[in-house]
């Protein structure tokens, strides 16, 4: 693990990323930016969750098998560093996650895995949180603020490049979903911010509540979010 992030190494790896991203696959491009994390950060693995249609994370891209166990255990659980830096859209990090508190669910299942430390930043388009970005240790680390801001500049560049991929033809899967959250951010806001006035909870809580009607009902937030502000109930409640 790198000590601190080297500012000029920092800029020099962001620009090789917006150079080999333009033209290039979606998917390939976020898989480069998982890679040139690892090269920079000096960090045993890194990897990056994107939102469905049901408002959850779903596993994108990382770089070996101990990088999509963190991200696939995570989404399992519903719970983790990237769900919070995602649900919170803030950086969240984490000292050596098999003890952490804040998870518990998740110390069972990374027994054995060489996953400790981690640090997940939120990825955003247009203000709207639609995943996660994460490096992670395999012994405990205390993150720096150095690390935190840089990941930060990579999330940057993973919003560039999905900002672009949502607007071109034969896109793909993964912008189509992406692009769903978007055209749909106005009405789960509201749906959100519906739901803190009423139930007297934060954000997460309310976002997360929607996301999980929607996985139950399998339904699309979007939809889900419209029969709440029509009727006042979430689908699947009962009367």
């Amino acid at each position: 693990m790198t000590a601190s992030v080297d500012t000029q190494a920092l800029a020099a790896s962001l620009q090789r990323l917006r150079d080999r991203s333009s033209g290039a696959l979606l998917e390939s491009s976020l898989q480069q930016v998982a890679d040139a994390c690892v090269d920079l950060f000096g960090v045993a693995g890194s990897g990056l969750m994107m939102v469905d249609e049901h408002g959850g994370l779903r596993y994108v891209t990382s770089t070996d098998s101990d990088g999509r166990l963190l991200e696939e255990i995570q989404i399992d659980a519903g719970q983790g560093p990237c769900v919070d830096s995602f649900l919170g859209g803030a950086p969240v990090t984490c000292t050596d996650l098999r003890t952490d508190a804040r998870w518990p669910l998740l110390a069972d299942r990374l027994a054995g895995s060489g996953i400790a430390a981690v640090l997940g930043v939120p990825i955003h388009l247009l203000g709207v949180p639609v995943g996660s970005l994460d490096v992670y240790c395999a012994t405990p680390h205390r993150w720096t603020t150095d690390e935190r801001n840089a990941l930060v500049r990579f999330g940057e560049v993973v919003e560039a490049v999905v900002a672009t991929a949502v607007h071109a033809e034969r896109a793909g899967a993964l912008a189509a979903r992406l692009s769903y959250a978007l055209d749909n951010r106005n009405t789960v806001e509201r749906a959100t911010g519906y739901l803190m006035a009423r139930e007297r909870v934060g954000r997460s809580a309310a976002f997360d509540r929607l996301r999980r009607s929607a996985q139950a009902q399998n339904r699309r937030i979007g939809d889900v979010a419209t029969a709440l502000l029509d009727t006042g109930r979430m689908p699947g409640d009962a009367l």
